[in-house]
């Protein structure tokens, strides 16, 4: 296989890909001191998890960052933009720890022929699992000129991606933004903690 074929579909199992986490931690303070990572909000203690049947989107990139809960400790995540995204079978969980026990919400949307939708789509997330597929990657860029509106800093790792097809997805996140989030047939439902995503 040529690399020019390659370039155009890469599929594999992936996990984090291409994000070296470790070594990207060093450089989160000045990537945020200087705005080039997007943090717009502060996180919650609590991780949680999105599944999906299929994942398929246009515009995306993925560069090392930075999550900052209220108690100002940082996490360092992998971000990851896509610029139109819809999503098959989504849920979404997270558990607390509560004065009543364990507590659960537990979110289920787009069943059937009806995807979620997103816009703008931007996850901080620690882990990733599924059946990729990318159109015309690129793996290596500067995060600075990735091919969608937010970017990292400059000098740091990235990939980017014309195109994005994720099958079986599993996510664990800290945080997930979107300027336009449509759940049609959207389901929520409180749980002891027992029933998640994956």
């Amino acid at each position: 296989m040529s690399f020019r074929s390659f370039a155009r579909s890469h599929t594999g199992r992936i996990t984090l890909t291409a994000i070296p986490v470790a070594l990207a931690v060093s450089l989160l303070g000045a990537g945020v001191a200087q705005g080039a990572v997007p943090v717009s909000f502060s996180v919650s203690g609590s991780q949680f998890q999105i599944s999906a049947s299929s994942l398929n989107g246009t515009g995306f990139s993925q560069y090392a960052g930075v999550a900052t809960d209220t108690a100002g400790k940082h996490h360092a995540v992998a971000i990851a933009n896509i610029k139109s995204a819809t999503l098959h079978d989504l849920c979404q969980s997270v558990v607390t720890d509560t004065p009543l026990g364990k507590v659960g919400v537990l979110i289920t949307a787009g069943g059937g022929d009806k995807p979620a939708e997103a816009s703008d789509l931007q996850i901080g997330m620690t882990g990733l699992k599924g059946d990729s597929s990318f159109g015309h990657i690129r793996i290596g860029v500067d995060a600075s000129t990735v091919n969608t509106q937010a970017k990292g800093s400059a000098g740091d790792f990235a990939q980017d991606a014309d195109t994005v097809t994720i099958k079986n997805l599993e996510q664990t996140a800290w945080s997930t933004q979107a300027s336009v989030f449509t759940l049609s047939g959207m389901k929520l439902q409180l749980t002891d903690g027992s029933k998640q995503c994956f």
